[in-house]
């Protein structure tokens, strides 16, 4: 009986164990002034930067941007920064990924369907890619220096579960849209309402990678 006194004392006395700290939300996209269907939302990206960062891991295993039906998909993908990216080609026909981008600059070349090549990003940042051959085609890579993302779901609300202590820097990133921040404490406050007005064009203007206008066939003769 005393031993179990003793024990429950312990046990009593022992301090909790903290929940993760998380930060949710849910974010709304208007065009126009008129709101967007909430599945839209999903291909956003929302990431927590701590004021105090520490280390960030690239990931085990690539990640995987398909060219498919001349399209990039995903569409917009969030890596941690010294992460390698694979370009496997679905369709039967040739793509060439390519990105100008400062510090990320990549040209994969020509490629055919099957596996494609891969590229390693070393440095964070945002790096837009194109295909050389399809003027229409544009993907979004962002290369983040902290591992907690997250891309929101169907209906527009997101989860970012596992958090330091400490402020940091809320931020949710759409490609047709100003980057939205806002200073969070993770484990404080109540759900964020994000509201992105897309002012954007979905196919910005760009040159080919040689710097200069595509040619007149859309498909550039592939």
């Amino acid at each position: 009986m005393r031993a179990r006194s003793v024990l429950l004392a312990v046990l009593v006395a022992a301090p909790c164990a903290a929940p993760a700290a998380t930060i949710e939300g849910r974010i709304m996209l208007y065009s126009d002034g008129k709101p967007l269907r909430a599945e839209e939302a999903a291909e956003a990206v929302v990431y927590f930067r701590p004021s105090a960062p520490g280390p960030v891991s690239a990931a085990a295993k690539p990640y995987t941007m398909t060219t498919q039906r001349k399209q990039f998909v995903p569409r917009i993908l969030p890596v941690t920064v010294g992460s390698t990216v694979e370009f496997p080609n679905q369709d039967p026909i040739l793509h060439n990924a390519f990105s100008t981008s400062k510090d990320n600059a990549f040209d994969i070349g020509l490629y055919g369907q099957g596996e494609g090549k891969a590229q390693k990003f070393d440095h964070a940042g945002y790096v837009r890619v194109y295909c050389n051959v399809h003027h229409s085609m544009v993907g979004h890579i962002l290369v983040l220096d902290t591992p907690h993302f997250a891309h929101p779901d169907a209906q527009g609300a997101f989860k970012l579960t596992g958090l330091p202590a400490g402020k940091g820097d809320l931020v949710v990133w759409f490609d047709r849209a100003t980057p939205w921040h806002q200073e969070a404490t993770p484990g404080q406050g109540g759900p964020v309402e994000v509201r992105l007005d897309l002012a954007q064009k979905k196919i910005p203007p760009h040159m080919n990678k040689f710097g200069k206008p595509y040619g007149r066939t859309p498909d550039g003769g592939y």
